[in-house]
């Protein structure tokens, strides 16, 4: 490929760090400016006018998924022989390469789960913590692995740190010794020793020094911000005395000093190395104007020594809504009014899986998993185990693999059909039953039956039939990449688990003292860290952006919380706003029973206060409803994708007798008019409804 045409297409600061081919460069890249297609761009750039060649690449990042992004970038554009992976991934190739000549005798085994481990070290020195301790105490062992602390040194370097230890240190450290042992004894090893190890080896041994570093001598790593010692200890280790370094990140998204991470190796990279090229990206093309500054407002309160370093974003965006401030009596309420806000997105047109609700800790996802569910809204709760890890998926792929071996050459079921059937004892029924667990189960499942079908869509746009081996291979190529499928609802994820992820419609909710910040978070490094949270959840949000706290944890409870210190000179003086004006109409939406304003949007939809009453013909609401689920179930569709539960009874309130009144209705678009219009009004107008085609379902954009 021409070297000049790969940089078509960037901005000039992305030019600049893609021609900055040599020596150590230090890109600061702000959140959604495009940082993985700089770094990409740079090293095409570099293959395609001959300064490396692609197999001296190695390109590391922090996610499987993040590594596939930039493997599949770098083939589109002509360079796919790059290595693009994880810190661990790297580094347990090589170990595996060279154990026989650096160590001999048989491998070790890689700990697939590092609490179980914990669990019977912990139980060999007298200790029974449950599951929460237990995953306390696994994180507490792999910071001091990380940090390269030795269980001797344990209550000494959590002093000094700072840390505020699981259990009394003495115990830690005895648990941590138990664990090191039942690794030596077992011939164990997790991801924290494959590190460590990997560096030894190549800092030991010259030879192999040498074959590691002819082999790769040109680096980037993606997320500096994040890495921690051990990792940096590995990457020197690479490196040896050569500097053909690309580092990318943002200190104002440092958010794992937790784990052992630390922002000092990128703000510092200018003083270990005087002569590196700095780029700063700060156009945003993800978020709107509207998002861009509210981030910008939130980071330029920030103290300590990140501060220094924070960049300014500049939204490149047209303008959208604004943000919505939005203060609830309770935790229930807060809930609720979230669901709510959903579903009128939703019916708008805003994809499910392009909608999240981010919160401080996974122990706030019950509320919304209840309020969501109610409202009758698909969700995924992210942050649990690993997709390909869990025992339902473990045993589908299973069961698919036996039915590929045992399937007939030209076999005639339909490839999704047999899939279903198959599935279907495992929990893979109709509609998502009840209960979190059988919930997830049935999720993950409804997600392996949705890979299903876009293995068989690629097969038919290419003019062939999809058989069972194609999906057990996409599988298999899934599961060496940890690249697992989505399923199609709305996320409910922590705000660390959102890291490196965006969507169209974010919700950050339960924003108050002691929350968030959170109430541990003592000193002044630790509220800064949680600001910076905060920064990374406000900018996940492409488009529509609602921030919400709650004055108490229950109905009738002493409404004593504060809104976060983070939203000081964000939100009006006063967070009720009656009388705001609609955007969209361009006045005030008034209640026909009472006129006061109106600014929730079920009520707007509605066309009152939801305590006013209403009179309308259940008769009507409930033929409504089963045409929608008979509709619905047709078109093989979620039911709130054809009306939701507010859109219907707003049409059985106020009974539109012609197409024009149907469409002043809230919710019914010109779309779902021409799709569903001439049913309605036939039930209306208390006649059945003809049959007619009302398109394939598929959820449009009004």
């Amino acid at each position: 490929m021409d070297p000049d045409r790969v940089l078509e297409g960037l901005d000039p600061e992305q030019t600049q760090a893609a021609r900055a081919l040599r020596g150590p460069v230090c890109i600061l890249a702000g959140a959604g400016t495009g940082k993985t297609r700089a770094i990409t761009h740079r090293i095409a750039h570099a293959v395609a006018g001959g300064v490396v060649s692609e197999q001296q690449v190695l390109a590391v990042t922090f996610t499987a998924r993040a590594a596939g992004e930039m493997r599949g970038r770098l083939r589109s554009l002509g360079a796919p022989k790059v290595q693009a992976r994880t810190f661990h991934s790297a580094a347990l190739r090589q170990l595996g390469f060279f154990w026989g000549e650096a160590v001999g005798g048989a491998k070790p085994n890689l700990i697939k789960s590092k609490v179980q481990a914990v669990a019977r070290a912990a139980h060999s020195v007298g200790q029974q913590p449950d599951r929460t301790g237990l995953r306390d105490l696994a994180g507490e062992i792999e910071w001091s692995k990380v940090t390269q602390v030795r269980p001797s040194d344990y209550d000494k370097a959590v002093a000094k740190a700072g840390r505020q230890s699981p259990l009394p240190e003495g115990e830690v450290a005895r648990v941590f010794e138990a664990y090191e042992e039942l690794c030596r004894e077992e011939h164990l090893i997790d991801f924290e020793s494959v590190l460590e190890l990997t560096a030894a080896m190549i800092n030991e041994s010259p030879k192999i020094a040498q074959r590691v570093r002819d082999q790769y001598r040109y680096f980037v790593v993606d997320e500096f911000q994040d890495v921690n010692p051990l990792q940096k200890l590995l990457l020197d280790a690479w490196l040896g005395d050569r500097d053909d370094l690309c580092v990318v990140g943002d200190p104002s998204q440092t958010i794992y000093s937790f784990t052992g991470a630390t922002p000092d190796y990128l703000t510092g990279f200018g003083d270990r190395y005087p002569h590196a090229t700095l780029v700063r990206l700060v156009r945003d093309y993800r978020s709107t104007p509207q998002v861009v500054r509210v981030a910008n407002h939130v980071i330029a309160q920030a103290k300590g020594a990140t501060s220094a370093h924070h960049l300014t974003l500049r939204a490149q965006r047209p303008d959208g809504p604004d943000p919505i401030y939005q203060e609830y009596d309770d935790e229930p309420a807060e809930a609720t009014g979230v669901a709510r806000k959903i579903s009128v997105l939703l019916e708008e047109g805003v994809p499910a899986g392009e909608i999240a609700v981010l919160m401080r800790t996974n122990s706030q996802t019950a509320a919304y998993e209840q309020a969501l569910g109610d409202q009758g809204v698909p969700f995924t709760v992210r942050g649990s185990e690993r997709f390909f890890e869990r025992p339902e998926i473990r045993e589908a792929v299973h069961l698919l693999r036996g039915a590929r071996h045992g399937a007939a050459d030209g076999e005639d079921e339909p490839l999704v059909r047999t899939v279903r059937h198959l599935l279907a004892p495992l929990g893979l029924v109709e509609q998502a039953p009840e209960g979190r667990r059988a919930r997830e189960r049935w999720e993950s499942l409804s997600a392996l039956a949705q890979l299903t079908e876009d293995v068989a869509a690629k097969a038919g746009s290419a003019g062939g039939r999809a058989t069972m081996a194609h999906l057990v291979d996409e599988i298999d190529m899934r599961m060496a990449t940890e690249h697992a499928p989505g399923f199609e609802g709305v996320t409910l994820a922590s705000l660390h688990a959102a890291k490196g992820l965006e969507w169209d419609a974010v919700f950050l909710v339960g924003l108050t003292e002691g929350m968030m910040p959170i109430i541990y978070a003592e000193t002044d490094d630790q509220v800064e860290e949680e600001r910076r949270l905060f920064y990374v959840g406000v900018t996940r949000a492409r488009e529509h952006l609602v921030m919400s706290w709650s004055l108490a944890r229950s109905p009738g409870g002493r409404k004593s919380r504060k809104p976060s210190r983070f939203l000081d000179g964000l939100r009006p003086a006063s967070p009720s706003t009656p009388g705001r004006r609609d955007r969209r109409k361009g006045g005030v939406v008034r209640c026909r029973v009472c006129s006061d304003a109106l600014t929730d949007a079920v009520e707007r939809k509605l066309g009152r206060c939801l305590d006013c009453p209403s009179t309308y013909d259940e008769a009507l609401l409930e033929r409504l409803r089963e045409w929608r689920r008979l509709t619905a179930r047709d078109q093989k569709v979620p039911a709130y994708v054809i009306f939701t539960d507010a859109t219907l009874q707003a049409i059985a309130e106020q009974e539109p007798g012609s197409v024009s009144r149907l469409s002043a209705v809230s919710g019914v678009g010109s779309v779902k008019l021409d799709r569903y219009g001439e049913a309605v009004l036939a039930l209306v107008a208390g006649r059945d409804p003809e049959e007619t085609v009302a398109g394939d379902g598929e959820e449009e954009d009004e």
